[in-house]
């Protein structure tokens, strides 16, 4: 009986299950070829750990695994249902939040390796001496938007979308006139899938060929700067506001104008949760900061029984 060490975080409603030990010998390269090595040769690890029956559609794992950058002092690989994430925002806040409740960090600012990059995690200390701290600030790496206001026919009429990258890419959409709500989720969840589908036909992609694979539609909200329903990748939406989407987001505020350096942008999830981002300019690169909240909420070990006929993970897609 293998057994798999887990602690389970949501940040923002968005879970994330942290593996810290248990996983194959991924070498000692980067970060990305860390994650180049599990995807060819282990990917069945991913599977066990992630989809049902230990897990759901809507799990993202976060594997801590060792940097290779001296600068850093943690490496982390995202993975998802489907397959791998460059970067995850809630999934860091979570990571933070779960190391903080292990006892493994305290606050301050940490240098993360992730296969796109290096990102800064701050620990915020806690607000009651006897708790966990669990307020995280995220410095992600640069976003930009790559083509603006692109036509797509959906349902017979033209909606307009913007391609961004934020650690993860996607198309951001406003004038898709759906309301976003819980109470819409099946319509939000079909209308954003067809979208996808409809770029990836025109054969939009990222500069390297990479697929758009997340869609964002936007709202109005009295609660907050706007309110965004996220699609992933495996058809799951995302509870939070989702950390790569509003940097995507926030770096196509700025390109249009419409966010100065230091400004607070308020980003309401589809739930109600909320994520402040603000971004800083470097040498003409928007460096988004997203900060959130993440919970603490299981903690125990995955049981992989030889014998088990679905112990690989039942796989939809």
């Amino acid at each position: 009986m293998k057994r798999i060490p887990f602690l389970d975080s949501h940040t923002g409603g968005e879970p994330t299950r942290l593996i810290s030990e248990g996983y194959p010998d991924l070498g000692r390269g980067t970060v990305a070829e860390q994650l180049n090595r599990l995807k060819t040769d282990f990917d069945t690890f991913r599977t066990q750990v992630l989809c049902e029956p230990r897990g759901n559609d809507v799990l993202v794992g976060a594997l801590l695994v060792p940097p290779a950058d001296p600068t850093c002092q943690l490496g982390v690989i995202y993975f998802n249902n489907v397959g791998y994430l460059g970067m995850c925002g809630h999934g860091t806040i979570g990571l933070m939040a779960s190391l903080a409740y292990q006892g493994k960090i305290s606050p301050g600012t940490y240098r993360i390796e992730t296969p796109v990059g290096v990102v800064e995690a701050t620990l915020h200390p806690a607000e009651i001496e006897s708790s966990y701290p669990n307020r995280v600030s995220v410095r992600n790496v640069p976003s930009y938007r790559l083509l603006e206001q692109v036509a797509v026919q959906v349902d017979g009429r033209t909606i307009h979308g913007d391609v961004a990258w934020g650690g993860n890419w996607f198309f951001l959409c406003h004038d898709h006139g759906l309301e976003v709500s819980l109470q819409n989720l099946e319509q939000l969840t079909d209308f954003a899938w067809r979208v996808r589908a409809a770029y990836t036909e025109m054969g939009i992609t990222a500069p390297d060929g990479h697929e758009i694979d997340h869609v964002e539609l936007f709202a109005s909200t009295a609660k907050a700067d706007s309110q965004s329903f996220v699609l992933c990748p495996g058809k799951a939406y995302d509870r939070s506001p989702c950390g790569t989407g509003t940097s995507a987001k926030l770096a196509c505020l700025t390109a249009d104008g419409r966010l100065v350096p230091g400004q607070v942008w308020r980003q309401q999830s589809v739930v109600g949760s909320i994520f402040e981002g603000q971004v800083q300019v470097q040498d003409g690169d928007v460096i988004p900061t997203i900060t959130g909240e993440a919970w603490v909420m299981a903690e125990g070990q995955l049981l992989m029984d030889e014998r088990d006929p679905f112990g690989n993970g039942i796989q939809t897609q």
